[in-house]
């Protein structure tokens, strides 16, 4: 092999160089990741997109809450934080069943979940109920959202010998469907702006400072990680899904209060049956 020969060989391609000289027009570097593979350190490039765009669905959702709850659409700032909520449950499904679980993609859902579960009901109760009480309607407000800045970051740094079929705490997505499904029903029978007692306002603040706490406390909630959804089930399992969906659509925002309610109320029983 001449020497000619072996230059054109390590010639780039036209193509290779119109990508290369796009990676420097871009302003952004491609992402790096060292994991585990086989007991040896190696660096991965690149994230997983499916799981990522569930994620980012769920941030839009909680931002889009954010913008309703300020223009006083409530209910649809409501509406807004339950599909955070259920887009938040299925990335972290989806990362599971494609194995595609990853650093960049747990520090992502905690930043999406600050925004939909964090700021969103805080912001969207304080433009509904809590502005009236002034600074005691927005202390109550941050009360709310220093408790899920506090329990995601101790989430995140939980051991891994931690048991999985519960969260310690009331988890955030949790918190703010308590506090939304509360906002939802009241605006279902018409109880916003001018018309809303202050009585309710100070009942509100009481309930956004109890779901900050319980955040940050040590009730034991159960998780649902157990559930196989890749899996086979019996026949019935499916029949259950359809009548808990009817159930639903009798009167969608009394009865998800009341299951958020029951879930909520579950903490206090199963950690006095622990102790």
């Amino acid at each position: 092999m001449t020497v000619m020969e072996s230059n054109e060989k390590k010639k780039p391609s036209p193509e290779e160089i119109a990508i290369s000289q796009l990676d420097k027009l871009l302003p952004v570097d491609d992402y790096e990741e060292v994991i585990s593979e086989n007991g040896k350190k190696v660096t991965k490039k690149g994230i997983y997109l499916l799981p990522n765009l569930f994620t980012t669905a769920a941030l839009f959702a909680g931002f889009y809450a954010v913008i309703a709850g300020m223009q006083g659409r409530f209910e649809a700032a409501a509406i807004a934080i339950f599909v955070a909520m259920i887009l938040d449950i299925a990335d972290g499904r989806v990362a599971r069943m494609m194995n595609a679980q990853s650093k960049f993609g747990a520090e992502y859902d905690s930043l999406s979940d600050m925004v939909s579960f964090g700021l969103s009901p805080a912001l969207a109760m304080f433009c509904w109920a809590l502005a009236p009480l002034g600074k005691v309607g927005w202390v109550c407000s941050f009360i709310y959202v220093a408790g899920a800045a506090l329990r995601l970051a101790r989430f995140n740094t939980q051991p891994e010998s931690t048991d999985k079929r519960f969260f310690i705490g009331l988890a955030s997505p949790a918190a703010a469907a308590l506090l939304a499904a509360v906002m939802w029903v009241c605006s279902d029978l018409g109880l916003v702006g001018d018309e809303l007692p202050m009585w309710i306002s100070i009942m509100v603040a009481i309930l956004t400072v109890a779901a900050g706490v319980l955040m940050v406390s040590n009730l034991r909630y159960p998780s649902f990680k157990g559930i196989n959804f890749s899996g086979r089930v019996p026949f019935v399992a499916i029949l259950a899904v359809i009548a808990i969906f009817a159930v639903v659509g009798i009167d969608p925002p009394k009865v998800i209060l009341l299951l958020i309610t029951l879930y909520t109320l579950s903490g206090f029983v199963i950690s006095l049956k622990k102790s």
